[in-house]
């Protein structure tokens, strides 16, 4: 199968915050519960959605499938690319400024407290992102604030996070996010 790193990572997350997994309980009415797309203007999703032609012809396992070497290429190819402009945009979507949301991610831990406690982290859509590859969009990471902190066991745990979204740019030495939010509650991913 030939595709580009950011496009199976994103229908690797389209999955996973699918209708079947949005159920919600009473107590989770007051947040509504978005997928990580709807972060995304139409645009960006768009070019996302739809790589270039010589990324989709890649062949899985060859020497251009690795990482650095797509990394290169991207550098190479003109940075005016409508798609190479969505791999980094900021661009975020106005309306979800102050709203109270619920979204499934995975925590990229940034900074710790007390008994190792996590404190400040990153919320990306699948496992690995910052991590492993290359970062997502910013506007596909948002930032998290948790002064009294948590336990994180193991990072390919998957959390809901509750709380205010912002739209607010916020960089880090590991990534870039063009979301952070003001968080009420971290529990276990359940379907």
């Amino acid at each position: 199968m030939k595709r580009a790193p950011f496009a199976l990572g994103l229908m690797i997350f389209c999955l996973f915050n699918s209708p079947a997994f949005a159920a919600s309980s009473p107590e989770e009415e007051s947040y509504t519960t978005i997928e990580w797309t709807d972060l995304m203007p139409a645009d960006d999703l768009e070019a996302l959605l739809n790589p270039p032609e010589d990324l989709q012809e890649i062949e899985d396992g060859s020497a251009e499938d690795l990482i650095s070497n797509q990394i290169q290429a991207a550098i190479s190819q003109a940075s005016d690319s409508r798609y190479q402009q969505a791999l980094s945009s900021t661009n975020i979507r106005p309306e979800y400024d102050k709203k109270r949301i619920r979204i499934p991610g995975f925590i990229v831990p940034l900074s710790f407290g007390e008994n190792n406690s996590i404190t400040e982290f990153f919320v990306v859509p699948y496992f690995g992102a910052c991590i492993h590859v290359p970062p997502p969009p910013p506007n596909q990471i948002i930032f998290g604030k948790y002064p009294e902190g948590f336990k994180l066991d193991a990072l390919y745990d998957a959390f809901w996070i509750e709380g205010t979204l912002s739209t607010s740019l916020v960089e880090n030495d590991m990534a870039t996010s063009a979301y952070s939010i003001d968080i009420f509650q971290i529990t276990d991913y359940v379907e």
